[in-house]
């Protein structure tokens, strides 16, 4: 039997540490003390039936203060995926198969594209501007796939996973054209990725891709995860679901953020140390360092890195990434790598497009957005609605709309 620890229980309960320990004086919850460890523990099963007999307790208001998940685990060694560390499964697994223990599926998923809906996503893609980016193209192929598919909207689990494993594999195959049959996800995306898709590409690519996609399929409660989860809160399709994790994405604080750390790494290859010192008197912030999560180096990009110094074409980048590092980290306390600067040195030893971090980023987090569609279906009514504190001017006052004349 799985145990918690009090402040594990206060936060499954959403409660302080002293109403932990009232809920056990008063019965509610048992007390275990283990010979190893110090402190009051609580059998997991019987912390979560306590805390569905709260949520049971009464309606739904409409707003909430959090989000109780059971997907991903963010911790001081990365994301944890159901109990599943993601570092080791970037060693050992594929995309399919953190789809499956994700959306709780028996057995790899399989991302086929459907021919239909390929069709209409490659007519709308072929329309599109050369200048639209890879997050562009994506959301584009999405919306595509969306308006030909009529029986999107079925919100029961079985419908949902065969839709979002469709959609994935029909916007990859639209992206990157047809692939081999059996190559897995990560194989099909590499003509997508590469400035030129028509050379063959380093053995090492499809593994380090692989890897990456696993890293990123979820990371708990990040923006683009809260708006796919608002979103799936009205029961909107996974389309739309997937479409607002996308617009939350396209932002540089998000998804965007691999690009501005392959410009600087680029910039930064020849002479990393000057590239540093020019941005530190700009009085910018270096990209690729520092993340709101993690006081120390960012877990994903540990692996991701660690990969690329056994890889002789990362050599260059590598060594550029960890010259930058060594320079902020003088005194002991500078903001560390994050996995944008891993992806930079990624794209930037394999002559991938600037913008394929954000393509990686959009294609692994589907993923992560579909399975928790999948648990946001199952919660009763719509609820993510926060409190709004109002600011503006109140009716009656001098600014009054209604009583000011406004010059147009």
């Amino acid at each position: 039997m799985e145990y918690l620890t009090v402040a594990e229980t206060a936060e499954r309960l959403g409660v302080k540490r002293e109403t932990v320990y009232a809920y056990a004086s008063r019965g509610l919850l048992t007390s275990v003390r283990g010979a190893q460890r110090r402190g009051s523990r609580f059998a997991q099963d019987e912390v979560e039936a306590l805390a569905a007999r709260g949520r049971e307790a009464g309606a739904p208001s409409g707003t909430v203060e959090r989000i109780r998940t059971r997907i991903t685990l963010v911790s001081a060694d990365g994301p944890w995926f159901r109990g599943v560390g993601a570092g080791g499964l970037a060693r050992t697994s594929d995309l399919e198969g953190v789809a499956a223990l994700l959306w709780e599926t028996p057995g790899p998923v399989r991302f086929d594209a459907d021919p239909a809906l390929l069709a209409v996503a490659r007519a709308v893609l072929a329309g599109a501007p050369d200048s639209a980016r890879a997050t562009d193209r994506f959301r584009l192929a999405v919306a595509a796939v969306a308006a030909a598919d009529p029986l999107r909207a079925d919100p029961r689990p079985g419908a949902v996973v065969a839709t979002a494993s469709t959609l994935l594999g029909t916007v990859v195959a639209a992206l990157a054209g047809d692939a081999p049959p059996g190559t897995d996800l990560a194989g099909r995306l590499l003509p997508a990725l590469r400035r030129d898709p028509r050379r063959t590409p380093d053995p090492a690519l499809a593994g380090h891709v692989r890897a990456a996609l696993v890293l990123l399929a979820d990371h708990g409660l990040a923006a683009s995860t809260v708006a796919a989860r608002v979103a799936a809160s009205t029961l909107a399709d996974v389309h739309a679901v997937v479409s607002a994790g996308l617009g939350a994405l396209d932002g540089p604080r998000h998804g965007l953020a691999s690009g501005f750390a392959h410009r600087f790494l680029a910039g930064a290859l020849d002479d990393p140390r000057g590239a540093l010192a020019e941005w530190l008197r700009a009085g910018e912030r270096v990209p690729g360092f520092g993340h709101a999560v993690y006081r120390g180096p960012d877990p994903r990009a540990t692996v991701l890195l660690e990969r690329l110094r056994a890889d002789p074409a990362a050599a260059a980048a590598v060594a550029c990434a960890d010259a930058v590092a060594a320079g902020l980290g003088r005194g002991g306390d500078g903001p560390a790598p994050n996995v944008d600067l891993a992806l930079a040195a990624l794209m930037l030893a394999h002559d991938l497009r600037p913008d394929a971090g954000e393509l990686l980023f959009a294609c692994a987090r589907t993923v992560g957005w579909v399975a928790h569609a999948l648990e946001e279906y199952a919660e009763p009514g719509p609820r993510l609605r926060p409190t709004g504190v109002y600011t503006g001017p109140r009716p009656g006052s001098t600014s009054d709309a209604s009583t000011t004349t406004l010059s147009v």
